[in-house]
């Protein structure tokens, strides 16, 4: 039986995922803040869930590092590749937006540098590949690091991460112009990312979060909304790049504290809220949501004649109509295609399965994104966006 604190992380890719189809259908000029922490968070919960399963595999009995880094990119290829794939290849086959020649850059992984070296967002029906980037090449560096670093240094390899994706930041001001370098490069999200293994790190060892971070990220969170909400963006550069960073950088106690707070389980009402069956439905299929939600939006305003309602504008008509195509084809995309390729994944544990279950909080991997077990049931500590992408 699914136990609530995995159930509860599928909520919160929900919520994600709901945060970039608004900021994408509904905000004016297609674009909004709320996207971006949507996508912050599904990075965290990427950073935490991806380093918990290598941790728990590093602490059994009979783990040996070869087979278990195996083990992990397999899984994640019969993840991530499949849907990712057919979507590149819907796209070159219609040429949807002119895509055709940047389908290399995005088949590799670059998406994010294809993006900030041309700084332009065309074209913008892939631009949400450039967070898919981000994970795959977090994917790549990250797992060597969890199974092959002194497990004593672990935490401060983590913290050193985040200081320096929060050092990276402070380059922008000597440029003077803002770009989408600054956003999109990996350096900018490793602060996220590294967060949710830090996390993982606190929770392999029964910690939970520090005392100044449970007490302190309800006025992280009051800060990151006055600023949103009340203090424009400046004209002047430097004083812009001040507003960009403290948006970056005050939401990530609360994602944080979020994540720890579901990874356990809530109770009461906002328990019952994070287990309502439609919010973990979205959760389960929420990287398919992710991968398609641009594609279903140039397929609606293309076929705008045949839509009563205005589909070629940011709004009510654009939100509803996308959203529920998006939601529709994800859904089936997760029944008949994700879900059958997830239950391959039995084939290659982590460990041996005689030795699966001696690691005692962390004896039974979840996965990061979005959600589910190898056999695509709801997740559950009996292990899968990515590991979220998002």
């Amino acid at each position: 039986m699914a136990n609530a604190r995995d159930i509860q992380l599928d909520a919160l890719r929900a919520i994600a995922v709901t945060m970039v189809m608004y900021s994408h259908f509904y905000a004016a000029g297609g674009s909004s803040f709320w996207g971006h922490i949507g996508v912050r968070l599904f990075f965290v919960l990427s950073g935490f869930l991806i380093t918990r399963l290598l941790l728990e595999a590093r602490s059994a009995a009979a783990f040996e590092a070869g087979p278990a880094l195996r083990s992990f990119y397999i899984r994640r290829a019969l993840r991530i590749f499949p849907p990712y794939f057919a979507v590149l290849g819907f796209v070159w086959l219609f040429d949807l937006e002119q895509s055709r020649g940047s389908l290399v850059w995005h088949a590799l992984y670059l998406s994010n540098f294809w993006y900030a070296l041309r700084n332009d967002w065309n074209p913008w029906v892939l631009c949400h590949f450039w967070s898919l980037s981000i994970e795959e090449q977090f994917y790549i560096a990250w797992p060597l690091v969890v199974l092959l670093a002194p497990y004593r240094r672990f935490e401060q390899i983590c913290i050193g991460v985040i200081a320096l994706s929060l050092a990276y930041r402070f380059y922008w001001p000597v440029t003077a112009t803002p770009a989408l370098a600054r956003d999109l490069l990996p350096p900018a999200s490793m602060d996220a990312l590294a967060s949710g293994a830090l996390l993982a790190c606190w929770r392999s060892r029964g910690a939970g979060l520090p005392q100044w971070m449970r007490l302190g990220w309800p006025a992280f969170a009051a800060a990151f909304l006055m600023i949103e909400w009340f203090v424009p963006a400046p004209p002047d550069p430097t004083l812009e790049w001040a507003r960009w960073l403290l948006l970056q950088v005050l939401p990530l106690v609360p994602l944080m504290a979020m994540v720890a707070a579901c990874s356990r389980g809530l109770g009461g009402i906002p328990g019952r809220f994070a287990e309502l069956p439609p919010l973990l439905a979205l959760g389960r299929i929420s990287y398919g949501v992710y991968l398609y939600h641009p594609i279903l939006l140039s397929l609606a305003v293309k076929s705008q004649p045949w839509i009563p309602l205005n589909v070629s504008e940011q709004g009510s008509g654009r939100f509803l109509v996308a959203s529920i195509a998006t939601i529709v084809v994800a859904a089936i995309s997760w029944l008949v295609f994700e879900r059958p390729l997830n239950s391959l994944k039995r084939h290659f544990p982590y460990v041996r399965r005689a030795q699966a279950g001696r690691a005692g909080w962390f004896a039974r991997p979840v996965e990061a994104y979005p959600g589910g077990s190898p056999d695509g049931r709801a997740p559950s500590l009996d292990l899968p966006r990515t590991d979220a992408r998002p």
